[in-house]
């Protein structure tokens, strides 16, 4: 559940999950973003080696992919770090 929405279409469905994911984002304040600005991890520490914030990129925990209303593939930012 994010901002109160349910991801998966089913309870015992698992597609949309937490993970930890480098993220680019314009600017700090989001809370979703497009599955092309995010690239999925193995863990933490691998997000913060890879993140580059000079450039945008930032370590986080997102969850997802998740179609939005208009079609697009989402992830939900969970918490940056």
């Amino acid at each position: 559940m994010v901002n109160g929405y349910s991801l998966d279409p089913h309870p015992r469905a698992n597609f949309a999950k937490e993970q930890f994911a480098v993220v680019r984002i314009p600017r700090i304040k989001r809370d979703r973003v497009p599955a092309m600005s995010v690239e999925v991890v193995d863990d933490l520490e691998t997000a913060i080696a890879q993140a580059d914030p000079d450039n945008k990129f930032y370590p986080a925990k997102v969850v997802g992919p998740a179609r939005s209303s208009e079609g697009a593939m989402l992830y939900y930012i969970i918490e940056l770090y």
